[in-house]
């Protein structure tokens, strides 16, 4: 079968998420989603070794934030290095960009995803609460998004869209903050 690969939202002291996802021509298919918080590196590769054993996962390319390749002070190294010595390998860097950017390339590819909605539940709901913040004091939407439960799952998947999106692959070297206009009027994007 097809390879399946994953993107990540690397939490420190926050949520790390991850979708497991394969591609078949332009057709993006999300089969699981998995997060947790307050677990090390080596939790998340033992369920990488789960999810194969149980659902016969042969792996391709795992897509982790643009920050993965720096050292970090828990670890004295950066979290691609650990991985790589937990078995996790064939590891890809996603590309730092704008969150406004990578919100654009999300909107590009999600009429191409088919979800196993069982599978992938928590993560869709926080993609549907995905939100930015109302500044009540001036009374006008903040063009950043809010960081709550949902931006894990989001950003995990933001990372997967960018891996995927050719015109987002293209604006990399183009880093810059997107036009607000992009939310709608409920402040969600």
């Amino acid at each position: 079968g097809l390879p399946v690969h994953t993107a990540w939202d690397l939490g420190a002291n926050d949520t790390t998420a991850i979708w497991f996802f394969q591609q078949n021509g332009s057709e993006i298919r999300l089969l699981d989603y998995y997060e947790m918080s307050g677990e090390g590196l080596a939790h998340y590769a033992q369920i990488l070794q789960e999810r194969r054993e149980k659902n016969h996962y042969i792996y391709g390319i795992h897509y982790l934030p643009h920050d993965a390749n720096h050292a970090t002070i828990d670890l004295g190294q950066p979290r691609v290095t650990t991985l790589n010595q937990l078995g996790v390998t064939n590891i890809k860097v996603v590309p730092k960009m704008s969150v406004l950017d990578g919100i654009d390339a999300t909107r590009r590819i999600l009429s191409r995803c088919f979800f196993d909605v069982e599978k992938c539940e928590r993560g869709l709901d926080a993609l549907r609460e995905y939100h930015k913040d109302f500044d009540e004091k001036n009374r006008v939407w903040r063009s950043k998004p809010k960081h709550d439960w949902s931006s894990n799952a989001a950003d995990a998947f933001r990372y997967l869209a960018v891996a995927v999106d050719i015109p987002a692959k293209e604006k990399v070297d183009d880093y810059y903050d997107s036009d607000p206009d992009l939310f709608d009027e409920d402040g969600f994007y």
